[in-house]
């Protein structure tokens, strides 16, 4: 196993940078197509959310894989290989797993413990393979990261130690309200019909928001977000039926007219919201009411610029990343980031046993093949063996060298599971004269298998 993980998040850049560096639907897709045409990279797929951009591969040699990854992610960004490589991270092997399951489990992300990102690793395999650039590594690895973020929440309290970024920032604009009691009665305004989008509206119904109007630039995804929330069941103050209604994005300035609470978060490149159409909706509604918004895109979909206009309060990624840093850490904490440990010596464990697989399946074949030649050698010999006697002799024979090899190759397995054991199919290929060729077909034969097996267990 060589994978190779090259990234930055709000850990490691500015909000600014993410921003600038932050990957449409199409990059994503033209980034992993250039990094599988690279010579160092045999698979990759690319994990893209609001506040952390990651490339992972596969690669066969390390310095040259992080140079063409760092290259590769610069240039897709539209950010200068300069401006960008002070901020990016690297993990190798073992660490890149570990790195891996701590995000899937949400220790790594700006709200600890948010399980929306298991979501987003879910649609980062499934890019993968529907490209065709996640081999049996990758598939493996993110399969088994779903699985550990699973565990953690289902195994500890983490999910009280933080909530989804929505919710956190619905909190920062309630000002230490309660949310319930902060949203009740008023009316929202989503902007954007994607997941995080999905979930802000679907959190705000749940607050008790008195009207929703999603508005997007297909209409028809605000009209299926609007059937989703009316199937919610949900009634607004007083036990009437919340009203929820889609619009186009050019019905967004007479909308925020009219709206208390605003929440945006689309993938366009530009603003959404400039600071002037905010200032005219404000002169329309023609009073003092606060207005609420909350930007969840990156890049911003709000000009930073409205903060400075009375009645209005934003807070954005950079806001919410300032406000987490002094989020309470759960004592759960602690027992996931066990889970993780543990989960990762298993992986890497379970890697290294099935690297070794193909010599061992090699090494049968050949003691296969010694086996019927020298049984076809002794039927010449011995014309007059009856079918019985042939029949006995070849069992005997075959049970003899099952013998010889079952201790060796069930201890080679275990040698090779654990760290540093990488070495013993190179043994195990030279002490036998094993045909690398014949290994290599083996291993091939297994990929395709695998590949078809892994991809419906998600």
């Amino acid at each position: 196993m060589s994978l190779l993980v090259v990234g930055l998040s709000h850990r490691s850049a500015p909000v600014s940078v993410l921003e600038h560096a932050s990957l449409s639907a199409d990059a994503q897709v033209k980034l992993l197509q250039d990094t599988l045409a690279a010579e160092p990279a045999t698979e990759a797929t690319v994990l893209a959310t609001c506040n952390r951009i990651e490339l992972y591969a596969d690669v066969d040699k390390f310095h040259a894989g992080v140079a063409e990854l760092s290259t590769l992610l610069a240039r897709h960004s539209g950010v200068g290989l300069d401006e960008l490589t002070p901020y990016l991270y690297v993990h190798y092997e073992d660490r890149a797993v570990h790195h891996l399951f701590s995000v899937a489990c949400g220790l790594d992300s700006m709200v600890v413990g948010e399980g929306q990102i298991l979501g987003q690793i879910k649609d980062t395999l499934a890019l993968g393979q529907e490209l065709h650039t996640a081999g049996r590594l990758l598939n493996d690895l993110f399969q088994q990261a779903l699985r550990v973020g699973k565990r953690a929440h289902s195994e500890t309290g983490i999910d009280r130690a933080g909530q989804s970024l929505v919710t956190f920032g619905l909190e920062q604009l309630a000002t230490g309200s309660d949310v319930d009691a902060w949203a009740r009665g008023k009316r929202a305004l989503v902007i954007g019909a994607g997941s995080m989008s999905s979930l802000a509206a679907a959190t705000l119904a749940r607050a008790g928001v008195a009207e929703i109007v999603v508005a997007n630039r297909t209409t028809a995804r605000a009209e299926r977000l609007v059937q989703v929330l009316g199937q919610y069941g949900l009634t607004a103050p007083g036990g009437r039926s919340l009203t929820a209604r889609a619009a186009g994005m050019s019905a967004v300035p007479g909308e925020l007219a009219r709206a208390d609470v605003v929440v945006s978060c689309t993938g366009a490149t530009g603003l959404v919201l400039t600071a002037g159409a905010v200032e005219d909706a404000l002169r329309t509604r023609g009073c003092p009411a606060p207005l609420a918004l909350l930007d969840l895109a990156m890049p911003r979909d709000i000009d930073a610029g409205v903060h400075r206009l009375d009645g209005v309060r934003l807070v954005d990624i950079e806001t919410l990343a300032e406000a987490s840093a002094d989020a309470p850490m759960a004592a759960d904490v602690d027992q996931v980031r066990t889970i993780v440990s543990d989960e990762v010596a298993a992986f890497g464990a379970a890697q290294r046993a099935a690297h070794i697989t193909p010599t061992v399946v090699a090494l049968r074949a050949m003691a296969a093949d010694v086996v019927n030649s020298e049984v076809a050698r002794l039927e010449s010999r011995l014309p007059g063996l009856d079918e019985k006697q042939r029949a006995e002799v070849t069992r005997t024979v075959r049970r003899v060298v099952d013998k010889l090899l079952h201790a060796p190759t069930v201890r080679v397995k275990q040698l090779a599971s654990e760290p540093g054991g990488a070495g013993y199919a190179d043994a195990l290929r030279e002490l036998f004269d094993l045909d690398p060729q014949t290994v290599a077909a083996v291993s091939r034969a297994d990929l395709n298998d695998t590949d078809g097996v892994g991809r419906g267990r998600v």
